[in-house]
C-alpha cells in the first residue's frame, strides 16, 4: 500500500511533521510519499496546496493524508474542502480546551518554534558553541561547567548527540573520545576522574561501527571489524567496571539518544 502524506503548517512544519511522522510509524507495512508544506499563511498559498491535494487523490485514486497545524480558522476552512483525511491538531484541541480554561482562544501562528523566550533562544545558541568548543576532547578546561560529558569510542555518536542536545535542549554536553590507549588502562582518562558524575558513555555494534568507519577511512586497522571489537569490548567494560550509565546507538535516532540520556539522567529541559 502506498499513500501520499502532506504536512501543512502556518510556520516551519516541526511540529506537524513529529505528531504526523510518530502516528504513520504505527502503520509499518505502508509506503508513504511526503510533501511537506511550510509557511501556508494567506490564501493563495492554502488554495494552491489544496488543489496539489486534490491533484494527487485524482492521480492515484486514493485519498491522501493531510496533517495540518494551521492556525487561521479561514486557512482551515479552505482545506477542510481539499479530497482527503484531514487531520487537523487546532480544530481537534481548541475547543475542548476553551471549555475546560473557560477562555477563548487567541489564534497565533509559529508560536511553538519562534523565539518567544530571547534568554532561552540564547541559552540553546550558548549550548551548540559550547558542544562546538568542547568536541572530541580536544579542550578540556571547560569540563567544570558542563552538564554532561559523554565517553565512546570513535564514530560512536558523540558529536551529533551533544549538538542535538544543546540546539534542542540547551544542555551543555562535550564529548571526550576513547583512545586505544585509554581502553588499555583499567581507569578512565585521569582529565576525567573529577568529573563522574557527568559521564556518559555511549557504545554501539560493532559491525555497526566498522560500516560507519569504513565510510570515513576504509583502509587500515582503524576499520577493521576485529578492532571494532575490541574497542566496544574494552569501552562496555570500562562503563561497568566504574558504573557510568551508558546507552547503546546502534538502532537509534539522535533525538531518541538525547531524550533518553535526559531522561535517565534526571536533567531537566532549558
Amino acid at each position: 500500500m502506498k499513500r501520499n502524506v502532506f504536512f501543512l503548517s502556518d510556520h516551519t512544519g516541526l511540529t506537524v511533521e513529529a505528531i504526523g511522522m510518530s502516528l504513520l510509524s504505527q502503520f509499518g507495512d505502508v509506503e508513504y510519499n511526503i510533501t511537506h508544506q511550510s509557511f501556508v499563511d494567506n490564501e493563495e498559498k492554502i488554495l494552491r496546496a489544496v488543489a496539489q491535494i486534490n491533484q494527487a487523490a485524482e492521480y492515484d485514486d486514493s485519498r491522501p493524508l493531510v496533517f495540518s497545524t494551521l492556525v487561521n480558522p479561514e486557512l482551515r476552512h479552505h482545506l477542510r474542502e481539499c479530497n482527503a483525511l484531514v487531520l487537523d491538531y487546532f480544530e481537534s484541541y481548541t475547543t475542548s480546551l476553551e471549555q475546560e480554561l473557560g477562555l477563548s482562544a487567541t489564534p497565533m501562528h509559529g508560536q511553538v518554534h519562534s523565539m518567544v523566550d530571547a534568554n532561552a533562544y540564547r541559552d540553546r545558541i550558548q549550548a551548540v558553541n559550547f558542544a562546538l568548543t568542547n568536541d572530541d576532547g580536544a579542550i578540556t578546561r571547560n569540563y567544570p561547567a558542563a552538564d554532561l560529558i559523554l565517553l565512546g569510542v570513535s564514530r560512536s555518536g558523540k558529536t551529533p548527540t551533544c549538538l542535538y542536545m544543546g540546539l534542542q535542549y540547551g544542555v551543555l554536553a562535550a564529548n571526550y573520545p576513547l583512545t586505544e590507549d585509554d581502553l588499555r588502562t583499567p581507569k578512565p582518562p585521569k582529565i576525567l576522574h573529577s568529573y563522574k558524575d557527568k559521564l556518559y558513555g555511549l557504545t554501539i555494534d560493532p559491525f555497526q561501527l566498522q560500516r560507519i568507519r569504513q565510510e570515513r577511512r576504509s583502509q587500515g586497522r582503524y576499520a577493521s571489524l576485529e578492532q571494532c571489537q575490541w574497542e566496544v569490548d574494552a569501552a562496555e567494560r570500562l562503563f561497568k567496571q566504574h558504573q557510568i550509565p551508558y546507552i547503546n546507538t546502534t538502532a537509534m535516532s539522535i533525538e531518541e539518544i538525547a531524550a533518553k540520556m535526559l531522561a535517565n539522567s534526571g536533567m531537566k529541559h532549558r
